[in-house]
């Protein structure tokens, strides 16, 4: 069965899903900040979003403040739809439209789904940052896409 992808720019009336989608948004945890980030992204129009059969399963958010290159600092796929192509489908959106020719992104050393897609993608390990989630190393990823 085919799946329809649609990666499109995030807007004010995608908010709500958004910040449902990820549990770090949600009320519950307010301290992650995360809600905050949701709504700043799309505000910036750095924020796009998948969806299937309209309805909104992952989102990501594109910027050029790393070393003014190309960053995915967010790329998250609601776990009722991982493994059915959605993160590809995002990475494969921000290589196309990444307006600089070294895209990084990174991921959390306990994230093996992310590291396989990543590997997938032909993205290479770039380096390891230490301590910004307690015992939970932030491995950063790069690709050239020009």
């Amino acid at each position: 069965m085919m799946i329809d992808i649609l990666v499109r720019q995030a807007g004010a009336d995608d908010l709500p899903s958004l910040v449902t989608l990820d549990p770090r948004s949600v009320a519950l945890q307010p301290e992650s900040g995360r809600r905050e980030f949701i709504h700043r992204a799309v505000a910036e129009v750095t924020c796009w979003v998948a969806a299937l059969n309209e309805i909104v399963a992952g989102y990501g958010v594109l910027d050029y403040t790393f070393y003014e290159c190309g960053f995915i600092t967010m790329l998250y796929v609601h776990q009722d739809y991982r493994r059915r192509g959605v993160g590809q489908a995002l990475l494969e959106h921000f290589e196309r439209m990444c307006q600089t020719p070294k895209l990084f992104t990174s991921t959390n050393l306990s994230n093996l789904p992310m590291q396989a897609l990543l590997a997938k993608r032909g993205y290479t390990l770039s380096g390891v940052i230490h301590n910004l989630d307690e015992g939970d190393p932030e491995l950063v990823y790069f690709k050239r896409v020009r």
